[in-house]
């Protein structure tokens, strides 16, 4: 059962998604259907597989799911405590069914504050089935927001005996160790309970049971974040590279880590800029002005890029474009000194050309 609150449809909300009943609708007076007539709000969901308990009591616990997952904590609650009532009744005692029914119950007092009743539901959910990974990890939640920090520190980690890669247990043992220390010093570990020793093959029972999508999505996402956190590790190694290879005018070998860079963060104006450094160095002049052509595409108003694309046109000897992007600089900044010289330089450079032009005609 996730815990992801999504809005129910606005046609369940009594609305009309934003949208003027009479838009479209000639001389503006919208058709009303009559309520008979009206399509009657999908329940496919409540006939869906619940277990093995009987149908009754399916659609009950189909109804809390579907109750829990649109944020109605409190009617979800109405329904499991029906449906455990109901398998009390009819003397229905299958442990996993039951366990089930407990943890989701447990989870519905976690969301709308009743700890005290979340760990005793939890607790009847690990009577029925031992080492239940949810009823642990809410179980732990539970014990945590009442500030018994020892007992969800054993819950957490009998979590991670079950399975290493839940992350939210391993957040919460580093959390609530500093707490520990804090409350019970170096001694700490001394005072806690026993924690239990979770045998293999509870173990190998989590592992062999498939993933539900929720699952499925929570591991690709946390795998995604920690893809992009080495990917920006290794961009500030890389670019940092790239800076000290420059200042010791090792041009080539930091265009290299700047191409590494643009890899992983294509989207980088100061790379592109840095690049156009190295270009320009090593006289590769139509690349550097095509990567100042990029970072101003990224930053319009970007003078280094405005400053180097210059000197690229310089080294082009397209005098003219060389002192159009010198007096962009200027224009953003009237106190850049190299762009002031370089525009006496690039201005003479252009009459110089002119005039050879002339004398050629």
């Amino acid at each position: 059962m996730g815990n992801a609150q999504e809005k129910p449809p606005a046609a369940e909300r009594g609305g009309v998604s934003g949208l003027d009943r009479t838009k479209g609708v000639p001389n503006g007076n919208a058709d009303v259907i009559p309520e008979s007539r009206r399509p009657s709000p999908d329940q496919s969901y409540l006939d869906a597989p619940a277990g093995g308990l009987p149908p009754h009591l399916a659609r009950m616990k189909n109804e809390g799911n579907h109750l829990f997952k649109h944020g109605q904590f409190g009617d979800a609650l109405d329904k499991y405590s029906q449906a455990i009532d109901g398998c009390t009744q009819a003397g229905i005692g299958d442990p996993e069914d039951l366990s089930i029914l407990y943890s989701n119950r447990a989870a519905c007092f976690l969301k709308v504050g009743n700890s005290s009743d979340c760990i005793e539901d939890c607790t009847k959910a690990l009577e029925l089935q031992p080492f239940y990974l949810k009823a642990l990890l809410r179980r732990a939640a539970a014990y945590e927001s009442l500030e018994r920090y020892r007992k969800a520190y054993v819950d957490y980690k009998t979590v991670l005996q079950i399975d290493a890669g839940v992350q939210a247990a391993h957040d919460s043992v580093h959390r609530i160790t500093r707490l520990l220390i804090e409350q019970d010093g170096p001694q700490w570990r001394q005072k806690l309970p026993e924690i239990p020793t979770v045998p293999l093959s509870a173990q190998q029972e989590h592992h062999q049971k498939p993933a539900s999508i929720r699952q499925a999505q929570e591991r690709a996402a946390r795998a995604s974040r920690d893809q992009a956190r080495r990917n920006e590790s290794r961009f500030n190694a890389l670019k940092l590279e790239g800076n000290e290879l420059v200042k010791k005018c090792h041009f080539e070998d930091a265009l290299h880590k700047y191409d590494q860079c643009l890899a992983l963060k294509p989207d980088e104006c100061a790379l592109y800029t840095n690049r156009a450094v190295c270009l320009l160095k090593l006289n590769r002049f139509e690349e550097a002005k095509r990567d100042c052509d990029s970072a101003l595409r990224l930053e319009p108003d970007n003078k280094k890029a405005f400053y180097r694309r210059a000197l690229a046109h310089k080294g082009l000897q397209d005098y003219l474009s060389a002192s159009g992007d010198l007096q962009e600089v200027l224009q953003l900044d009237p106190n850049v000194r190299e762009a002031e010289k370089e525009l006496l330089e690039v201005t003479a450079l252009l009459r110089r050309s002119l005039m050879d032009d002339t004398a050629h005609t």
